[in-house]
């Protein structure tokens, strides 16, 4: 196929350059995985487009890998329900839904990418190209091997998709951004404002007397979101980890001998050399140079500079014997005494007079003083290979209802029993419980279990596994007042004076409605007035927080206004606006394009699927769905 698309390229369609649409198209591979982007054809069709369908194979492969790279990001195993709740299946769903939308529009509008286009792209990809720069068939072949593919396959798929984005370019290519649109984005991102304020503390708002009955009553009716006990749950956790398994007192001294002795490495420094060298077109100038070296003729930095080489660039560094790269100079600079001259070394970039200027030995701990550390690795090392079977094991002993504390005991293995904890893992008094395991995935499967059930084992982030049983479920409820008065009576008052300072606010700002200055409102209660320069939209300064900058924007200037920040209350008014002159095409205006040049496109693209679906015809098989990302729901 290659060698026809070959000799398709002299045609002059075989001109088209691709190379910006093959950039695109290795990119998808990298973003989407190999196995998702290459999808082969199934019979079992789960949804259709139009006449274009999306087969089981295709909807599982794209989920299997998007879940994966959810994984990798979080770097913990996702559960089928956790990943549900974020949406993975539908997110899979809608991309491939997109694709085979873009690919019944081409269809319906007759584009087609021709071999020379694909040839074209395949050839000028830096993936499929040698040390030189040149497409290299070999390559090419190994790529697709690993990949699981054949070349026709990968050829249609590679077509299909650069006919996808030839349409998605064509819709959404050279879009506009309106000048009124920058315009009023660089109003918006460069204003800056100034204004004067009084800071109304909760002083200002007087003695609050507590609540009466009737008062306390209201306020706990209207607020007892705020006073709910959460649900609490009591739950056993057996944990399996390499570290539970581990015994280190089995591991004998004749294997922490073995291993100090073998891997010196790890237990020390090797030897370093500083190390210089010059090279030389062949082993009689070598040779030649040499001689004149030991002889005294010329010092060995004379013959540098006669080879082009500046002395200060003649050291190759203070490197051990594995980091020379060249095998033949690492030998013969490892064996000379330190101001010796080697004779010609030939290394694999020619051949070289080497000379030792430094020597730094090499170093190693005391074995008692690592055998502790190796002890440990050892008996890790085993466990880890061990606890697969472990796993295994206690799976069989839970399908006979053993209970997980008799399988602790057995086993001795730790049994953390969480009583009484909410959601975050926390106990009545508000503390974190110590010893539950990867909470971040344990708390949320034991939110979700039921007393009895059977759960599955969570896989942790060490490679071990938690099994966990539900004991005792405490539903959220109402605290009654009389639990909760104390911290009711708290709530009521800081509303008191929350309404008391805004009502303060409001009778302060008519006066200044009525032309009285900032000052001598804030002397009618005793403030002192401050002022804040250069505020930007949704940025704090000083001790005002972006909320209260914000309300500042969203008043005229000259206006005063109020905003709560806190326990206090901000009384201002707006001194100044400002900004700098709108230039056309200036840099920040370009820039300002290109970012909404690719928020328009995307919203004309999307406008542009979701009409082309619309036209086509959209069906999912929900059945078939659910079977191809395994399981029911």
């Amino acid at each position: 196929m290659l060698q026809n698309m070959r000799n398709a390229s002299q045609h002059w369609l075989g001109k088209i350059v691709l190379t910006i649409v093959f950039t695109l198209l290795i990119a998808g591979v990298a973003i989407f995985g190999v196995e998702e982007f290459f999808r082969g054809g199934s019979s079992n069709t789960v949804a259709t487009v139009g006449k274009t369908q999306i087969s089981a194979e295709a909807v599982r492969a794209a989920y299997q890998n998007q879940l994966q790279r959810y994984q990798q990001q979080l770097r913990r195993n996702l559960t089928p329900d956790q990943a549900r709740a974020l949406g993975l299946d539908r997110q899979v769903m809608s991309q491939l839904v997109t694709e085979a939308s873009l690919d019944q529009k081409t269809r319906d509008l007759g584009l087609a990418v021709p071999d020379a286009a694909v040839l074209r792209a395949i050839h000028e990809e830096k993936s499929f190209q040698n040390a030189e720069g040149k497409f290299d068939p070999s390559l090419f072949y190994q790529t697709l091997q690993r990949a699981g593919l054949n070349e026709a396959l990968f050829v249609r798929e590679q077509r299909a998709v650069i006919a996808r984005l030839q349409l998605a370019e064509a819709v959404a290519a050279d879009i506009h951004v309106p000048q009124a649109m920058r315009e009023a984005v660089h109003r918006y991102s460069t204003e800056r404002r100034a204004a004067a304020y009084l800071r109304l503390a909760p002083s200002v708002a007087g003695e609050v007397p507590a609540p009466t009955d009737a008062e306390l009553e209201g306020y706990y009716s209207a607020n007892k979101a705020n006073y709910r006990a959460p649900e609490r749950r009591s739950a056993n956790l057996l944990v399996l980890s390499p570290e539970t398994l581990a015994m280190p007192e089995a591991v004998t001294e004749e294997e922490l001998r073995k291993v100090y002795d073998t891997q010196k490495e790890r237990f020390g420094s090797p030897e370093r050399r500083t190390i210089q060298q010059i090279v030389f077109p062949d082993e009689a100038a070598a040779e030649a140079a040499r001689k004149q070296i030991e002889s005294g003729e010329k010092p060995f930095e004379a013959v540098a500079v006669e080879r082009g080489v500046d002395p200060k660039s003649l050291s190759l560094g203070t490197l051990t014997k594995a980091e020379l790269f060249d095998p033949a100079v690492a030998d013969a600079a490892f064996s000379l005494q330190q101001g010796a001259l080697s004779p010609p070394v030939k290394g694999r970039f020619g051949t070289v007079l080497l000379r030792v200027t430094g020597i730094e030995p090499e170093t190693r701990k005391p074995f008692a003083e690592v055998a502790p550390e190796i002890r440990k690795a050892l008996a890790d090392q085993r466990a880890r290979s061990g606890i697969d079977a472990a796993h295994d094991a206690i799976e069989d002993q839970r399908a006979s209802a053993k209970p997980l504390a008799d399988i602790a005991k057995e086993r001795g293995l730790p049994l953390v029993a969480a009583e009484a904890i909410d959601a975050q893992g926390k106990d009545p008094g508000g503390q974190p419980v110590a010893g539950i395991p990867d909470p971040d995935t344990t708390l949320p499967a034991v939110f979700r279990a039921e007393i009895g059930g059977d759960n599955e084992p969570l896989r942790t982030k060490t490679g071990g596994y938690v099994w966990f049983d539900v004991t005792k479920i405490d539903p959220a409820h109402d605290k009654p007042l009389a639990e909760v008065r104390e911290q009711a009576v708290a709530g009521w008052k800081a509303a008191e004076v929350s309404h008391r300072l805004a009502a303060k606010a409001r009778e302060l700002q008519e006066r200044l409605d009525k032309g009285e200055t900032l000052e001598a409102v804030a002397g009618s209660v005793g403030l002192n007035v401050q002022t804040a320069e250069d505020l930007a939209r949704n940025q704090s300064k000083d001790d005002l927080d972006a909320d209260v900058v914000n309300r500042i924007f969203a008043t005229f200037v000259d206006k005063p206004g109020s905003a709560p920040s806190g326990e206090s209350r901000v009384l201002f008014k707006v001194t100044s606006a400002t900004m700098p002159a709108y230039v056309p095409g200036s840099p920040s205006d370009k820039t300002i394009e290109s970012n909404f040049r690719t928020a328009l496109a995307d919203d004309v693209l999307g406008e542009y699927i979701a009409e082309v679906q619309k036209k086509a015809g959209v069906s999912v098989n929900q059945a078939a769905f659910r079977r191809a990302i395994g399981g029911e729901y």
